[in-house]
């Protein structure tokens, strides 16, 4: 059994990838599924899947200085990537890095 603590907010570590979110049109798929995701973050900040720290890519490591990250699996192949951060304050925030289709997971991940 997992961990369960719901997110204080969950937030995009780059303006762009919240503008390309923001969009996506309301009744598109993909719009849907990633504000289930995000909802689903909200209850729990667990809720994805932990990617052992030997396999985080290099490029979040130099980019954004993270030491966790998970994926969360959308509909059609697609997922997301976020780090957990806590603040000063002991607040939790998802920080959703990028999401993608399961080829672009792919060649992210060197798999």
């Amino acid at each position: 059994m997992g961990f369960i603590k719901p997110a204080n907010n969950v937030i995009f570590i780059e303006q762009k990838i919240e503008d390309n979110f923001n969009s996506l049109n309301e009744n598109d798929w993909l719009k849907k599924a990633l504000n289930r995701s995000i909802q689903n973050l909200k209850v729990n900040i667990f809720c994805g899947e932990n990617i052992p720290k030997r396999l985080i890519p290099i490029i979040y490591i130099q980019k954004y200085q993270i030491d966790n990250l998970y994926h969360y699996n959308l509909p059609n192949g697609w997922r997301i990537v976020y780090t957990i951060i806590t603040l000063e304050n002991k607040e939790c925030l998802a920080v959703i890095i990028e999401y993608f289709s399961h080829p672009e997971y792919e060649k992210r991940f060197h798999y």
